[in-house]
């Protein structure tokens, strides 16, 4: 598939061009979710102490396809004493990234040519069309819930049907920042059980979780997988640890749920057919010294609160994000994509919701450094100035 460009991809590429105009200081570039804090000195120091002092045929030799036993050990043990959970190298599979994740998790439920579907909740990233379009089955859509990004329950029970085999979330949520709150997940869990035992066939849910440690003060942030049996979690380092470039992630299925005994070498299977395996064993190898360690998050918090109070006093809506390094406010005109057009005259660089499942709102990632999102403030003061009369 060749269509459907990326539109958070062309407003970065516009950045960076710009960049070489004006320079990149003066460029407020909140396209793109690329993290703005170093990795913790766990993770840097393990990479060092590998190269140096490990057999380089091991750390730079491929991996087994379920990934290295060093890091499924490491992870599941930090998982367990976390959230008490009883995960065992039996759960997990290291894949590159949430990306490959949710593309094994996505293959281990579908069955092609069936006419299968997998719903998910507006707002989204939009990536999902395609991840779940190449496993076979269709992406459905749930139209948001605008007042509280929460899920839209009423809507979400009327699109289930018998050709639907999981429903896909994504808390803490890429656009908006929103955190699914545990009466939410209760709530989503009943209703999966319900419909698995009218329909009978298990209706997974699938957890995409990069943004899980950005979390912010008094938020609830449920571990998903505690509240429903038929959990697959789909997880990446990139955000947690500001390694994007490492790709560097695992999918774990609970012990509960369906087909879990076959789960993993289901997922050796799959890696086998679409070249999706073998993740970088360097990376995996530094993950398992600590893998429970993070960034400075704070930052992302700081931002936040930044824009927050700015955005609001100059008259945009939103909804408070509960975490994640991204908000999305309401456009000051119906069209977004217009609204994104202008504020490119004072060198802001935002991108518009239409692709989230999200028309007339716009995405703001603050991963950026906390002088520059100040900075910025001026030209969002000078953006919303045009709409006053």
């Amino acid at each position: 598939m060749t269509t459907g460009e990326s539109v958070i991809r062309r407003m970065y590429m516009y950045g960076l061009d710009r960049a070489k105009v004006v320079g990149s200081e003066n460029v407020f570039d909140y396209s793109l979710g690329n993290p703005s804090v170093a990795p913790p000195s766990a993770y840097t120091d393990a990479l060092v102490d590998l190269v140096q002092n490990e057999n380089p045929l091991l750390v730079h030799g491929y991996s087994p396809n379920v990934g290295m036993p060093q890091a499924r050990e490491a992870i599941v043990k930090d998982l367990n004493k976390r959230y008490h959970m009883g995960y065992t190298l039996k759960n997990i599979f290291m894949s590159v990234s949430a990306a490959g994740a949710l593309a094994h998790a996505f293959r281990a439920v579908v069955t092609p040519g069936e006419g299968q579907n997998i719903i998910t909740f507006a707002p989204f990233f939009p990536e999902y069309i395609h991840y779940v379009g190449g496993s076979g089955a269709e992406l459905k859509v749930v139209p948001a819930d605008f007042s509280s990004f929460q899920i839209n329950f009423e809507a979400f029970e009327s699109m289930i049907d018998e050709k639907t085999v999981a429903v896909l979330i994504n808390s803490p949520n890429n656009p908006s920042g929103i955190v699914y709150s545990t009466q939410t997940i209760e709530r989503l869990a009943n209703i999966l059980r319900a419909k698995s035992a009218e329909l009978g066939h298990v209706i997974y849910l699938i957890s995409d979780e990069p943004y899980r440690e950005i979390v912010f003060e008094g938020t609830d942030a449920p571990f998903v997988a505690k509240f429903y049996d038929n959990t697959i979690v789909c997880y990446s380092y990139s955000k947690s640890m500001s390694v994007p470039g490492a790709r560097t992630g695992y999918c774990l299925i609970n012990t509960e749920a369906e087909g879990y005994e076959d789960f993993v070498a289901v997922c050796v299977q799959i890696s086998r057919c679409i070249g999706h395996n073998c993740p970088p064993t360097l990376m995996q190898l530094a993950v398992a010294r600590d893998a429970g360690a993070t960034s400075d998050l704070a930052v992302y918090e700081t931002n936040m609160n930044i824009l927050y109070d700015e955005l609001t006093s100059l008259g945009f809506e939103m909804v408070k994000p509960g975490g994640t390094f991204y908000m999305l406010p309401k456009a000051l005109e119906a069209d977004a994509t217009a609204f994104c057009e202008k504020a490119k005259q004072f060198d802001l660089i935002l991108v518009p919701g239409d692709s989230f499942g999200a028309p007339g709102y716009f995405r703001i990632a603050y991963c950026v450094p906390t002088e520059k999102v100040r900075r910025s403030l001026m030209a969002f003061r000078k953006l919303a100035a045009l709409y006053k009369h």
